[in-house]
């Protein structure tokens, strides 16, 4: 099939929306936390209630895909997303944030189900690699550049002289909620895609036997097998550690350090370099022993984020984020490469885990509550450890392929040169 280059845009378009929209929470913690007068707990409940979305959503999303198609069910989440941005612009209070993040969590769960397939379709499968690669990318940059833009729609409202987003937002805002103006851009952004996607001719999609989404009983079946159980919760440690790091991070710089949130747009740009380094490591090394080295990288560099002074923690919270960045890819890439069936209902399986980034907050925000939130971010140091066991203990079918350095063409020559007689 000839490439389309406008739907590879667009799709590119969307993992940067599902970005800029999913971790612009852990910025945004703090802001919440004061505005409506929040215990660590009841912060919690915000990605809670985003990431259980895609834990209750990811399986009926890949069946619903099937049966009516990407465009229809990518119309159809964007909806969903625009209706929960809009009803927390027009009504922001706590309870309305909660359905309103599981509105937005539910369509972005859609989406991401709906435009991988798509991806490998519009771009040719020989570039899916590449493109999936480039799409974390622009996924990194998108988390990168949020913080930021936050911070300058707070700065304008809250200043002293009048100005261009002062003057849109001044009848839309309350005078002390300034950060849900964020909220109001959203829902703009929601209706311009739906418009987008909706006047985008979309190619046919044809999945392999083995990426079609199976029936309750074929994954029925897949849970009952260890192996699932086993790569199920190393998803759900792995994004539990994420965002376990990622949402917490400006609340701990302002608690312990008295500084402030632009770390966590640094925590999200380190991962798209480490994604890059990455790249070449998985080239050159089994992808256990890449995860094993990250695991205890993430460790290290958590442990002089949570126990350093302040200039320690600037630098290592983003680097947290770089150990972090090639994980995903190689537990999620072990676990299909370690059953030899049903590969599109196991990445249903392994993508309603997805929920750790719901769950694992819940104890943070808890254990922060009762002994601090240092103590309750050391929780995280579990997940790593599972982490660490998979990358340990995995045994796939298929390992990842990687070349001898001494095959490269100018190290193999510097290696067979013969030394010169004097």
């Amino acid at each position: 099939m000839k490439r389309n280059y406008y739907i590879v845009l667009l799709i590119f378009l969307i993992f940067f929306v599902i970005s800029f929209i999913t971790n612009i929470l852990g910025a945004l913690n703090p802001n919440v936390i004061n505005s409506f007068n929040l215990s660590l707990t009841l912060s919690a409940f915000l990605p809670f209630a985003f990431f259980i979305a895609y834990g209750i959503i990811s399986i009926p999303a890949g069946m619903l895909v099937e049966k009516y198609k990407e465009k229809n069910i990518m119309l159809l989440a964007f909806l969903i997303a625009f209706l929960g941005a809009l009803l927390f612009s027009v009504f922001p209070n706590y309870i309305v944030f909660i359905a309103s993040l599981f509105m937005m969590g539910a369509g972005m769960a859609m989406l991401q189900v709906a435009i991988n397939p798509l991806l490998r379709v519009s771009g040719g499968e020989e570039h899916f690699a590449f493109n999936s690669v480039l799409a974390q990318l622009i996924f990194g940059g998108a988390s990168f550049l949020a913080p930021m833009f936050l911070t300058f729609l707070i700065s304008e409202l809250d200043g002293q002289n009048k100005n261009f987003v002062k003057t849109i937002f001044s009848s839309l805002v309350p005078a002390n909620l300034s950060w849900t103006s964020l909220y109001w851009v959203f829902t703009l952004i929601f209706l311009l895609m739906i418009a987008v996607i909706f006047i985008s001719k979309f190619p046919k999609v044809e999945r392999k036997d083995d990426e079609i989404t199976g029936t309750w009983e074929t994954h029925r079946q897949l849970f009952k097998q260890k192996v699932v159980i086993l790569y199920f919760i190393g998803i759900f440690s792995y994004v539990g550690t994420e965002q376990g790091v990622s949402y917490w991070i400006s609340k701990f710089l302002y608690d312990y350090h008295t500084i402030g949130a632009l770390t966590v747009g640094r925590f999200w740009g380190m991962m798209s370099v480490g994604c890059l380094i990455g790249l070449g490591l998985l080239k050159l090394f089994d992808s256990r022993r890449v995860l094993v080295g990250a695991v205890i990288l993430a460790m290290i560099f958590l442990s002089i984020a949570l126990f350093g002074p302040a200039n320690f923690s600037l630098i290592a919270f983003p680097l947290v984020g770089f150990s972090l960045s090639v994980m995903w890819s190689i537990v999620f890439s072990l676990a299909l490469n370690s059953v030899n069936n049903h590969h599109g209902s196991f990445a249903g399986i392994l993508c309603t885990a997805i929920i750790g980034g719901a769950v694992i907050q819940l104890f943070i925000g808890w254990l922060g509550d009762a002994f601090g939130l240092r103590f309750g971010m050391m929780f995280i140091y579990l997940t790593l450890a599972y982490l660490l066991f998979i990358g340990l203990w995995a045994k796939p079918i298929i390992t990842n392929e990687t070349i001898n350095i001494r095959d490269i063409k100018f190290i193999k020559k510097i290696f067979n040169t013969k030394p010169v007689k004097g």
